[in-house]
């Protein structure tokens, strides 16, 4: 089955709820186009083929941060029969509290048969990354959310929900254990983009966790990758459109460097405004700001400092000349 309708055809989630959004594609896009740019043996075949792995990769992170949830409630589970021997081996007495273990909503993803499937056919696995489940387990037994939840005279099946919510949200955003750990399963499990996309997807993850209920059964659906096939055959299309016209994108560039040496050009910058030109007159539906909108916070992102301001006026610039050449009809065109 082809790759695109693999993720596209993938079960549909509560409100079309989808992971992969245009930003995330241009972003994808242009992380293979530039890879492409630097090593010259590479096909425009090869590159399209990275760019599905690059969406693959991601979607991969989705589920196993996902399984982060029984990681971290196994690490429970084990701290929890430590002390037991402890207590045997001392004779004293000690009760254990099993509200965490017994987590419904944990249970309800360890049982989900959509993450079971992809964390066994990917071969996903938090091996090589225990040392972030147990920096985040000590992390959260001290933390003020866990004892209040633990402690509280009753616990409801939102609070349950709340705990993992907070989890997530507290202890592994922006977490360097969780980076460390992402970097070494990268390697481990030849993927990439993970340390980059983790606190994205963590937003996913959460939004995930929100629309579980008491009734959700080991069918329920998680996040598609794509909303639409159209969205991966846009990213398809795009990376192929610049990379088949880049000999005149690169004319286009340099014949409106005014001053500049075009030899001096950051790479990144040229890939940039070639990939901006190839969706700006290609893709007609696209209206022109949001497009100019999403480069230039790409070059804020991936490129120096300036290199923006550059972009915006090398890009200004071409598609008024085109406007007064009557080459260019996108609605909004730059006046």
């Amino acid at each position: 089955m082809h790759m695109c309708k693999f993720f596209c055809n993938f079960a549909r989630f509560f409100y079309k709820l989808h992971m992969i959004n245009r930003t995330m594609v241009r972003t994808r896009v242009l992380q293979t186009l530039f890879a492409y740019y630097k090593n010259t043996d590479k096909t425009s075949y090869t590159a399209v083929k990275e760019l599905r792995k690059s969406f693959a990769d991601t979607y991969d992170l989705y589920f196993v941060l996902l399984d982060f949830v029984n990681e971290l409630t196994s690490e429970a589970q084990r701290q929890m029969e430590d002390q037991a021997t402890r207590a045997r081996a001392t004779h004293s007495t000690w009760k254990p509290n099993k509200r965490f273990v017994n987590n419904r909503l944990a249970q309800q993803i360890f049982d989900n048969r959509a993450l079971r499937n992809r964390i066994q056919e990917q071969h996903l696995s938090w091996d090589s990354g225990m040392t972030a489940v147990k920096d985040t387990y000590k992390k959260l037994v001290e933390s003020d959310f866990y004892k209040e939840y633990m402690e509280a005279d009753g616990c409801t099946y939102e609070d349950d929900k709340r705990i993992w919510r907070q989890i997530f949200q507290y202890l592994l955003t922006s977490s360097k254990a969780l980076e460390d750990a992402l970097d070494e399963m990268e390697v481990v499990l030849d993927k990439s983009n993970w340390t980059i996309d983790a606190d994205v997807i963590i937003s996913y993850v959460i939004k995930t966790i929100k629309r579980f209920t008491p009734e959700s059964t080991p069918d329920t659906p998680l996040l598609e990758m794509f909303d639409s096939e159209e969205e991966c055959r846009f990213a398809e299309q795009l990376l192929e459109k610049a990379i088949s016209g880049h000999d005149h994108y690169e004319e286009l560039v340099n014949n409106h460097l005014k001053g500049w040496d075009a030899d001096r050009i950051a790479d990144m910058d040229r890939v940039i405004l070639e990939q901006a030109l190839a969706e700006i007159l290609e893709f007609e539906e696209i209206p022109m700001t949001i497009s100019l909108n999403e480069y230039i916070e790409l070059a804020k992102e991936y490129s120096g400092d300036k290199s923006y301001m550059f972009i915006n006026g090398i890009l200004t610039e071409i598609l008024r000349e085109m406007r007064i050449n009557g080459t260019f009809f996108k609605a909004l065109a730059i006046k």
